[in-house]
């Protein structure tokens, strides 16, 4: 028994480790996007594709019975969702036109 314990464990800071990993990388990206000034190309080349993903998952998500992205779902794809509201807002809390839906 505690030979599973210490697996499971191991399992999770490995799972909880390689998270907080990516989240520094995605964070060091951002940072030098941002100092070279190429933060903004990058957010209008990543906003399609996070809104398609957004899509994809709502889609995915109602096929399953669950009526949309209000009915539950993954972390990843709340992520994914909260990714997509960001991208459009264009960073005075305004939505930009023509994008979305």
């Amino acid at each position: 028994m505690e030979r599973v314990l210490n697996l499971l464990l191991l399992r999770f800071g490995l799972l909880v480790g390689g998270l907080v990993v990516l989240a520094l990388l995605v964070f060091t990206v951002a940072l030098v996007l941002r100092r070279r000034g190429k933060l903004g190309a990058a957010r209008r080349y990543a906003a399609p594709a996070a809104r398609a993903a957004s899509r994809w998952l709502e889609d995915r998500g109602a096929a399953r019975g669950r009526g949309g992205s209000r009915g539950g779902g993954s972390v990843a794809g709340a992520a994914i969702r909260a990714a997509a509201r960001h991208l459009d807002d264009d960073g005075r809390g305004q939505r930009e036109r023509g994008a979305g839906r």
